[in-house]
């Protein structure tokens, strides 16, 4: 299972509306969507894994900043990743700014 949680580190506060998209990498295929919501989090991304290899989940930054009355630089953000064990609970968090992001493996 993919979840993820963002926080927009202008406001200091989650960041309600960002749809967030789970892809495979090879072959490429959409594999769920979701949009985060008021507590920042989409909880759970398409269906389980099912197999190990290269992922991404990509964020519509710029939709999300237009929201909020914002300019942004980056207007998608594209974290790829490798899932090693298919069966295990991944956690990505996004620290979300206009002009700046950071990430890391939660738990």
């Amino acid at each position: 299972m993919i979840s993820t949680h963002v926080l927009d580190v202008v406001t200091g506060r989650p960041a309600e509306g960002v749809t967030v998209i789970l892809e495979e990498i090879d072959p490429f295929t959409v594999l769920g969507s979701g949009s985060t919501d008021a507590d920042g989090r989409v909880g759970e991304l398409g269906p389980a894994l099912g197999r190990t290899g290269d992922h991404r989940l990509v964020f519509e930054a710029a939709a999300y900043f237009a929201k909020t009355g914002q300019t942004c630089f980056f207007p998608q953000v594209i974290i790829a990743f490798t899932v090693v064990d298919p069966a295990a609970r991944l956690h990505i968090p996004l620290l979300l700014g206009p002009f700046a992001y950071s990430t890391y493996r939660g738990s």
